[in-house]
């Protein structure tokens, strides 16, 4: 697993590349915590994860915890079709605010723009 970060406005965008599975879970937690001092609205990019495993998410219902008992928020964008698979199985997709793609995530997180 790689993580890349880029700010964008008031968002983090966090991409996730490769597999998020039990080998990589902690790192995953680790890294988001540390992101928190960064910024409280976060997208988590996932149109590079192959794959993810039950350890993996549960590193991500951790994280959506911890950015929400922080006073953030978590939308999720770009969840490809096999690591779908596991939000369906485990019905995940009903915690997590899941968008087509970084842009409507994005959008759902930053405030309206002042006319």
């Amino acid at each position: 697993m790689d993580i890349r970060e880029e700010k964008i406005g008031s968002s983090v965008k966090v991409m996730i590349i490769g597999r998020l599975t039990a080998d990589c879970a902690d790192q995953f937690k680790q890294y988001m915590q540390e992101a928190l001092a960064r910024g409280r609205r976060f997208v988590l990019d996932l149109s590079e994860m192959e794959y993810v495993d039950s350890t993996g998410l549960g590193a991500m219902v951790f994280v959506l915890q911890r950015i929400s008992e922080a006073g953030g928020e978590l939308k999720i964008a770009s969840l490809q079709a096999k690591p779908r698979v596991v939000f369906d199985i485990t019905k995940a997709y009903k915690i997590f605010d899941i968008y087509p793609g970084v842009e409507k995530a994005l959008a759902a997180l930053e405030p309206p723009q002042q006319a």
